[in-house]
């Protein structure tokens, strides 16, 4: 049998509740859509840290950031750890990487494994980007999201015939949210669908939560808006007013640049249909993470409530995949990389042992395993991030509660150094309370709940071979960006753990 062909594309930021297949109140995403209705729709799939280079690094290793090095945005990626691009390279298929890359020191490292690439350096631009590719870097006319598709298209005519996988990753859609100039009159009529949550006055959550600089009402600037705030929206006693007006404009923004990712994954799909590549081609639409849209008053991502924890993932391939499916087990971005080699013949545990993931596959099928794990674990470690002053937290989710635990608050934030707040917890109970908006972690109702969630966090701990924080020798907030040891400290825990696993 020919072995499938794989694209893989990958946004950024990109929550699934601005995707209409997953029933999105605010915009309608027509050639998304088609990949579901052709394909699947998951409906539980959850990253592991939710910021953009370690969820990167952990879809090409399979491995979580403790192990392939990525804690962060500012610690490299160590390349001792194999990829599955390593393995499917090794085994005969072309390789292609195009779009935001974002990983090795301020994001520019040189793709290990790929045939043939171009990237953004770091974040890279909207309009007219900077490239890098094996010929060093030069300007690119146009809009990144066409250039990209654009790129992914010519690369695939170009090695058809052979088994080929394609990482088509685009910038959008990550701020600052500059629209392709043909989007520019879309939503402009200030009508888009506030959020259930985005009054929520966080009046049960810890200290380390309320604290976060992302809300819409105080911590959106004019940078981000590209205007400033009127006159008659300032102080304290106009913040709802001032978070309407600023939520208007954002959610424009973003789902504007939204709207060039949909039309540009029509074109690769009418391009697949062209070539007669549909029926030998897995499809999977994905983001890095998922993405706060005012959602509980913020922007941004980074902490585990289900707005930035939850992935969109679509996925078509016809050979196997039954039109219009739907799946509801609990995946994260850790299984990408297994399931992509099962998919593509290769025995994950042979060609990729480092990995940390399961395949999927079996799932793609409609099949029942039983088995199957029903709790995901998830760590933020970027604590002293100077823009958002997200808590370093870990957790587990399962498909009825979520425990959080914030393990340094207050530790190494800029301005408040030397204060230390006690560790808090953070208890949801997902069926009474899908919102997340009351904390039960101290109600005795729940402390049998509690107490086996803990359980359960240890063991997923363990599992991992992830160590709760408790000495020096465990990555915590205060190794941040302003630590000069941080990324040699990150792997050399890395290698301790991988040493004594």
């Amino acid at each position: 049998m020919t072995r499938p062909n794989i694209i893989f594309i990958m946004a950024d930021d990109h929550a699934a509740h601005a995707i209409s297949a997953y029933g999105s109140r605010v915009n309608h995403t027509p050639h998304l859509d088609r990949i579901a209705d052709e394909g699947m729709r998951m409906d539980a799939v959850y990253c592991t840290n939710s910021i953009c280079s370690p969820s990167r690094a952990t879809i090409l290793t399979g491995t979580y950031s403790h192990i392939n090095g990525v804690a962060s945005i500012w610690t490299e990626m160590d390349y001792r750890v194999p990829t599955f691009i390593d393995a499917l390279r090794g085994t005969g298929y072309r390789t292609g990487m195009f779009g935001k890359w974002h990983l090795g020191e301020h994001g520019i490292s040189r793709p290990r494994g790929f045939d043939a690439w171009k990237i953004f350096p770091g974040q890279g631009d909207y309009i007219n980007p900077e490239m890098i590719d094996e010929n060093g870097r030069h300007t690119v006319k146009g809009y990144s999201t066409n250039i990209v598709t654009d790129l992914a298209l010519e690369w695939i005519d170009q090695v058809a015939g052979a088994p080929f996988v394609a990482l088509v990753h685009h910038k959008a859609p990550h701020r600052p949210w500059i629209p392709d100039e043909k989007h520019k009159h879309l939503y402009d009529d200030g009508a888009i669908p506030e959020p259930e949550t985005f009054f929520d006055d966080h009046a049960t959550r810890s200290r380390a939560a309320r604290n976060v600089r992302m809300t819409l009402a105080d911590d959106m600037g004019s940078d981000d808006l590209k205007q400033d705030v009127p006159e008659h929206l300032r102080g304290p006693e106009n913040r709802e007013a001032r978070m309407s007006w600023k939520y208007q404009i954002y959610m424009r923004d973003y789902l504007q640049t939204v709207q060039s990712i949909d039309d540009n994954v029509g074109r690769l799909l009418d391009h697949l249909d062209a070539r007669d590549l549909t029926e030998n081609t897995l499809v999977v639409y994905t983001s890095d993470q998922g993405f706060f849209l005012g959602d509980h008053g913020w922007f941004d991502k980074r902490l585990m409530f289900d707005q930035s924890l939850q992935l969109p993932m679509l996925m078509r391939w016809p050979a196997e995949i039954t039109a219009g499916s739907r799946c509801e087990g609990m995946i994260t971005n850790v299984d990408f990389a297994a399931t992509f080699l099962d998919i593509a013949g290769l025995d994950p545990d042979e060609a990729l042992p480092a990995s940390q993931g399961r395949s999927f596959r079996p799932l793609l099928r409609g099949e029942q395993i039983e088995d199957w794990p029903d709790v995901v674990y998830y760590r933020y470690w970027e604590h002293d991030d100077p823009i958002h002053g997200a808590p370093a937290h870990y957790g587990i989710r399962t498909s009825g509660y979520k425990l959080i635990y914030y393990y340094g608050a207050g530790l190494g934030v800029p301005g408040a150094s030397e204060e230390v707040f006690e560790p808090e917890w953070e208890l949801y109970d997902l069926n009474a309370d899908p919102g997340e908006m009351h904390n039960v972690v101290d109600d005795p109702a729940f402390a049998a709940i509690r107490a086996e969630l803990e359980r359960q966090l240890a063991e997923c701990q363990e599992r991992f071979a992830d160590e709760p924080y408790r000495s020096e020798d465990t990555p915590h907030p205060k190794w941040g960006p302003h630590d000069e040891t941080a990324f040699a400290r990150v792997r050399a825990y890395a290698e301790r753990i991988r040493q004594t696993s």
